[in-house]
């Protein structure tokens, strides 16, 4: 989850694609797989409060993930909103594919609100590891005060109808897809999709790419719990990594985007130390990180460290 305002990116919906193949050595042209990403782009947050740089709030870019054989297809990371499950439908829809699952990587409502949408459009199963299904449950409690706080009439009935697949595994025409639970990160209970045959990793909000991280819950160890998500990602030897907030002029490279997202954490460790206050740290780490989109979220986790 990220909250909090991108000066760069316009408030609306568009699509970005991506496609990623396998290497070479992999025999790809028997039911070869591919994935496409749809980047749902920041929508204003219902606040008239601006973040201390005079950003408007705005929530930040959602990256939806499709992992495609040559007839059916698998959705990670449904979005928030309803007109956002619009758009991605219309592109799923374009595609002509199948929908067979619709996949949660963790609880944050902005990862899979609107998954009934789709799944009742599409006629697809809704999956999420165990622990995942316990945030969304949490998640929807605390709609009220928060999420529907923020976006009043835009967020769909949201039951939790999400079931765990056994072993944490998909299959897609023949390709295997595992749901790898790697605890905490930028909230509790989070999971990526790794897909072994396109040497790619579907990574939730475990790692970012161009995008101010949610500190929000990072307090009291959650850093050092993030770094060992991280850690259980890189294990997996992943070629591409699609972050679940993204800047959608970035590449999905994985060697660069792990690192970034480490980095980002070490900054935050070694400046909390440095800064007796909220917005003097907020004002370090925009010096540090002038290229990455939605300070809000910065804002927001400034606010929460030091609290």
């Amino acid at each position: 989850m990220a909250v909090g305002p991108s000066s760069r990116v316009p408030g609306k919906t568009m699509v970005h694609r991506e496609q990623r193949f396998a290497d070479q050595e992999i025999d790809m042209t028997s039911n070869p797989l591919e994935y496409s990403v749809f980047i749902a782009e920041p929508i204003p947050q219902n606040t008239t409060e601006r973040v201390p740089n005079g950003d408007r709030r705005m929530f930040s870019p959602l990256s939806i993930t499709m992992i495609s054989g040559q007839t059916d297809a698998v959705l990670v990371d449904p979005p928030l909103t309803i007109d956002q499950a619009e758009a991605v439908g219309q592109w799923v829809a374009s595609t002509g594919k199948n929908l067979t699952h619709i996949v949660a990587t963790h609880g944050h409502g902005d990862h899979w609100f609107t998954a009934n949408v789709l799944a009742e459009r599409f006629h697809s199963h809704v999956v999420a590891a165990a622990g995942t299904i316990t945030q969304m449950h949490r998640n929807v409690a605390m709609r009220p005060g928060f999420w529907d706080r923020l976006f009043p009439d835009q967020i769909p009935d949201t039951p939790v109808t999400a079931i765990t697949p056994p072993g944490n595994r998909l299959t897609l025409e023949g390709h295997d897809l595992h749901i790898v639970e790697v605890g905490h990160s930028d909230t509790d209970d989070t999971s990526v999709v790794h897909v072994p045959d396109l040497q790619l990793v579907v990574a939730g909000d475990v790692i970012y790419n161009g995008v101010h991280q949610y500190l929000v819950e990072s307090a009291d160890g959650g850093r050092d719990a993030w770094r060992k998500a991280i850690d259980l990602v890189e294990k997996l030897h992943p070629r591409w990594i699609v972050a679940g907030h993204k800047n959608k002029e970035l590449d999905d490279d994985a060697v660069r985007t792990i690192a970034a997202t480490r980095g980002y954490l070490d900054t935050v460790d070694a400046l909390v130390p440095e800064h007796d206050t909220a917005l003097s740290f907020f004002r370090a780490m925009l010096e540090r990180y002038p290229q990455l989109l939605n300070p809000g979220a910065l804002w927001g986790g400034a606010q929460a460290l030091y609290k």
